[in-house]
């Protein structure tokens, strides 16, 4: 990239990208910079991450030997939001969240041997950065940056004071005085960020630079804005085999599609009537044969998608695996590709009838009508989950639900029509109606499917899009528009997402949650 030679000390330095042949200066020199914190890259690591972007790796050589190197990956920064760690940022080292539709270079390592400090190679690198991130017209470069003298003072300042102390330049931090003068400018504190990182006592700044070339990219063919959502209150009746269930899911599957509705939305259990026949052997026995049609029902309903161009949400089924059951449901896209989603929360009758457990995963879903993810009827109960997913960018929330009672059916609906205020997305509910005789714990049903919305100006007065009548089988068709949620994420007259306290409170999940 650049080339500069100093005559007098007999430096010449060379800024280039990296290659698979510097993986071992990589490793040598990340053995300097973290021996006090016993952690390094690793050839592996280095060589995964230069496969996925290799022109977002830069080095710095001086007379042909590698001194200094940074890395970086390009990530969709809405799916992470502000609350983040370096695990989840790098995939844990897997890279996965590297995204070339992404809008946002994240900075995850800058390291300069420490026999050639001095030589302002740190700022070198960050220039190289700034020009991958003007080339690629990316918005902004943004770094969790350590803060490595935090641990000297940690007894007597807060993170919080120790950065305004740094700002003010009464304190000097090798890492973050470096960044502040490069243009950076911190967003917040980070805890828990790198907890191999003990000289900063696991926090980390939030560090952004803003591309001011950067130009907002065209949206690309297939990004829809405006979405056709296509909402089924399946009635629950005597089904004599699995070919008459697959006759009526496709009769509505074909009548949304009619409508050019981008999702159809099935509800929870929506192949219980299937049941009826096994009763005699008991309901744990009866919902795991049950769960040995779930694989052949989840395969019509890809084919189904590709066949009708529609995003089948398909109601959830059990799942018998590795001696567990569980409850899940599928997203089926016109693309042929499917995601599963595991019931979390599992109710006290689940567990007690049929011995259910629940899932360990929470998934956002990428699709050709923005970002999405599905809940099961109990886990819009639990605020949590709704709050994580709003963290990384979903828009729309798919609940399909089962209740018997008003009772039961009102503590869904109400829960998620706060979901889709607190959380700032839509909330499409789908149930079942009608009862099944001799189906223990699916006997009756009470629903009244809907779609709900923030509550602001752009948005019904009652932050409900649409619904159905109440414990009648029938179809839910409504629009919805996108983009007035990113205005409210801004413009909104009162923004919950930007405003939360987060010096007072946070939330961690502690496994897995996998973005799009």
């Amino acid at each position: 990239m650049t080339n500069a030679k100093n005559a007098d000390d007999g430096h010449q330095i060379t800024v280039r990208e990296l290659t698979a042949a510097d993986a071992d200066d990589v490793v040598a020199i990340s053995l300097k910079v973290y021996k006090h914190i016993n952690s390094s890259w690793s050839q592996e690591h280095f060589l995964e991450l230069l496969r996925i972007f290799p022109e977002g790796q830069v080095c710095v050589e001086d007379n042909g030997s590698v001194v200094a190197f940074a890395l970086s990956l390009i990530v969709d920064y809405d799916a992470f939001g502000d609350e983040h760690d370096y695990t989840e940022i790098t995939g844990n080292f897997k890279f996965t969240t590297h995204d070339p539709a992404g809008d946002v270079l994240y900075g995850i390592e800058v390291c300069v041997d420490p026999g050639s400090q001095g030589l302002r190679l740190g700022r070198r690198l960050y220039d190289a950065r700034k020009e991958i991130c003007e080339n690629l017209n990316l918005r902004a470069i943004i770094a969790g940056g350590r803060m490595p003298n935090y641990g000297k003072y940690s007894a007597e300042l807060s993170p919080r004071e120790y950065i305004e102390r740094v700002r003010r330049k009464e304190i000097y931090d090798p890492v973050m005085t470096f960044q502040l003068s490069n243009d950076f400018h911190v967003k917040k504190v980070l805890t828990d960020y790198l907890d191999k990182d003990t000289e900063s006592r696991a926090y980390a700044t939030l560090l952004q630079w803003n591309n001011i070339y950067y130009t907002r990219k065209k949206r690309p063919l297939g990004a829809r804005t405006d979405v056709r959502l296509g909402l089924i209150q399946l009635q629950m009746r005597t089904t004599p085999d699995i070919g008459a269930f697959f006759d009526n899911v496709e009769f509505f599957i074909d009548a949304v599609s009619g409508y050019k509705a981008d999702f159809c939305v099935f509800p929870e259990y929506v192949d219980a009537p299937l049941m009826a026949p096994f009763n005699e052997v008991g309901p744990a026995a009866a919902i795991r044969k049950l769960a040995e049609y779930t694989e052949e029902i989840r395969d019509f309903f890809v084919k189904k998608a590709v066949e009708y161009n529609i995003n089948i949400v398909t109601g959830s089924m059990p799942l018998y695996e590795d001696d567990r059951l569980y409850n899940v449901v599928y997203l089926c896209q016109r693309d042929g590709t499917v995601d599963a989603q595991r019931k979390i929360h599992i109710t006290p009758s689940e567990e007690a009838d049929w011995g259910m457990v629940g899932g360990d995963e929470l998934k956002v879903i990428q699709t050709d009508c923005g970002k999405v993810a599905m809940l099961i009827c109990y886990d819009t109960e639990f605020p949590e989950l709704g709050r994580f997913l709003a963290d990384r960018g979903v828009q729309i929330l798919f609940v399909p639900f089962c209740t018997d009672t008003a009772t039961g059916y009102n503590r869904v609906r109400y829960c998620c029509q706060a979901r889709a205020i607190e959380n700032e997305c839509y909330v499409a509910i789908a149930g079942s109606v009608g009862n099944l005789p001799r189906v223990v714990n699916m006997d009756i049903q009470f629903a009244q499917s809907a779609v709900f919305s923030p509550s602001d100006f752009s948005f019904p007065n009652q932050a409900i899009v649409s619904e159905t009548t109440p414990n009648a089988e029938t179809t839910l068709i409504a629009d919805i528009d996108l983009d007035l949620l990113k205005d409210l994420h801004s413009r909104g007259s009162v923004r919950n997402l930007l405003q939360r306290r987060k010096d007072l409170y946070s939330l961690k999940w502690t496994r897995a949650i996998r973005g799009a």
